[in-house]
């Protein structure tokens, strides 16, 4: 089948960007559309397309590929998430993308939605190997899990396309969370359907990036139905140009937004501090710390072995890659967004609290998010959807003389945070008779950095967390943190809590 990649991934109307592809048959079919609430075809144009190999290391070095096709952004292509679609005489069809940012300086919405592209680079594993894994020795059977993640990459390459599940999973494409609580004595598992997974040749990673029938696209849905307008930007855009939010009220975050890099947390930050808004309808927000090199094909990206393996960091510490909660950058992602997820975790998903109400309990039901929602202390929201599960942030906190609990500012997490509303989380999976399914973490790290000691019982503490529902004033500015990778769930499932928080949170933010 076809093969595709674009030399940048954002553009402006009037810019041109560069379609690099491959395929064994030359006559090709080019479409490119807009993927919001509908489908908004663009461009449609025959391409003649090589047939062109994928060298080794292309995960690194990228593919090398010509030019197929030069394309102009047109005048009247509306910010969004352009679907580039290649199909070959035979119909296979090969997925790509690009970003049509706002005309420079004008922006057509009060709100910027900041596509999680970090995070797509990270788990792509187009010529083998990922930040997370060899998955190509992992899915041939060359190597078992603990052996493939032991060849995680740690440079990776912009310049390849990206796996097909990854990139343009199909909308039956099964969540990454249990929808049902484990039964008595059940073996446990992680989401996915075994028989789904078998028949598309799924990967254990395909489910956590990507923007087609992910996260994004379904918030994107529910907002433009709702009438409100968004632009687009990537995480990449951030790090290049600190200009890039002076144009915006607030910036929304969906689904899972991982990775950071220095410049787009320094681009936030000044945001928020100068008065700005951030919505974050993410999970695992700003856990892992990237950099870019070569104008943007090459993110670094060591994660674990971050001071280790990487020559520029034995340098320069402050300009490693590794947890953003490491001390050795002193600038934890919860002072950014009020939550990490070193102190939540998984829910719903393996044993970690897989019999978990998958919904939050609400305790400050008089906190303006709430407004209008009809809710009261103890209710129970979202379990139906579910709401928790696959990965959530949240903070220590302590109950008060008032029975409600108070944030412990450790580790970044602001004191005037306000919880909202909590769940049971774990880190990772307690030991027990089952086949464990979570990939395993370092939890002496964790542990050492988010308690101060790496012991044992310290290590059994990191399993014993909280999703947390949150929000805080920082400088002129203020944060929401869902602190779910499932809050777009909520909003397809049309659960009426949800969704007059959404309304409100972003009513608050941007007048929408």
């Amino acid at each position: 089948m076809p093969a595709c990649y674009t030399d940048v991934l954002s553009v402006r109307p009037g810019e041109t960007f560069a379609l690099h592809a491959s395929s064994a048959t030359p006559n090709c079919t080019l479409e490119i559309a807009r993927v919001g609430a509908g489908r908004e075809v663009v461009l449609t144009r025959e391409v003649v397309v090589g047939d062109h190999p994928t060298p080794d290391e292309a995960d690194r070095n990228g593919c090398g590929w010509p030019v197929a096709a030069q394309i102009e952004v047109g005048a009247d292509w509306r910010s969004g998430y352009y679907d580039i679609v290649l199909t070959d005489a035979a119909g296979e069809a090969a997925h790509h993308f690009v970003c049509v940012k706002a005309r420079a300086g004008l922006a057509g919405s009060r709100a910027v939605l900041v596509l999680t592209t970090n995070t797509l680079h990270a788990y792509n594993y187009w010529g083998g190997r990922s930040a997370y894994c060899d998955v190509g020795a992992l899915m041939s059977r060359q190597k078992r899990l603990p052996e493939a993640m032991a060849g995680a990459l740690g440079v990776l390459s912009t310049q390849r396309p990206f796996p097909p599940l990854l990139l343009a999973a199909p909308a039956d494409m099964p969540r990454l969370v249990n929808l049902r609580k484990r039964g008595f004595e059940e073996p446990s598992w992680a989401g996915a359907d075994p028989a789904w997974s078998r028949e598309h040749g799924q990967s254990p990673y395909d489910g956590s990036a990507g923007y087609l029938n992910k996260w994004e696209q379904i918030f994107v849905r529910w907002a433009e139905a709702e009438g409100i307008a968004l632009d687009y930007l990537t995480d990449y855009d951030l790090d290049v140009d600190p200009a890039a939010l002076e144009p915006y009220g607030a910036v929304v975050l969906v689904g899972h937004s991982e990775y950071w890099s220095g410049g787009q947390r320094e681009a936030i930050d000044a945001f928020v501090e100068a008065g700005g808004k951030l919505a974050s309808f993410s999970g695992n927000t700003a856990f892992w710390k990237v950099r870019w090199e070569d104008q943007g094909r090459t993110m670094i990206c060591h994660k674990w072995k971050g001071f280790e393996d990487d020559p520029a960091a034995k340098v320069d510490p402050k300009i490693g890659t590794h947890l953003w909660s490491h001390p050795a950058f002193q600038w934890p992602e919860a002072a950014t967004t009020g939550l990490s997820f070193i102190y939540a975790g998984y829910h719903r998903l393996g044993l970690c609290a897989a019999r978990g109400q998958g919904g939050y309990t609400v305790y400050r039901d008089k906190h303006w998010a709430l407004e209008g929602c009809d809710l009261y202390y103890g209710d129970v929201i979202g379990d139906e959807v579910p709401l928790l599960g696959y990965e959530n942030d949240g903070c220590l906190f302590q109950f008060g003389d008032d029975g409600l609990p108070a944030a412990v500012p450790r580790l970044g997490v602001p004191e005037n945070l306000e919880i909202i509303a909590l769940a049971p989380a774990s880190f990772a999976e307690s030991p027990s008779p089952y086949r464990p399914l979570i990939p395993p973490e370092q939890l002496d790290v964790i542990a050492q950095i988010g308690y101060g000691s790496s012991s044992p019982e310290t290590q059994a503490r990191v399993l014993r967390g909280h999703a947390v529902m949150a929000s805080f004033a920082k400088g002129k500015g203020e944060v929401f943190n869902a602190g779910t990778t499932e809050w777009a769930h909520g909003l397809a499932a049309e659960d009426p809590f949800v969704t007059r928080i959404t309304r409100n949170v972003l009513k608050r933010f941007v007048g929408c």
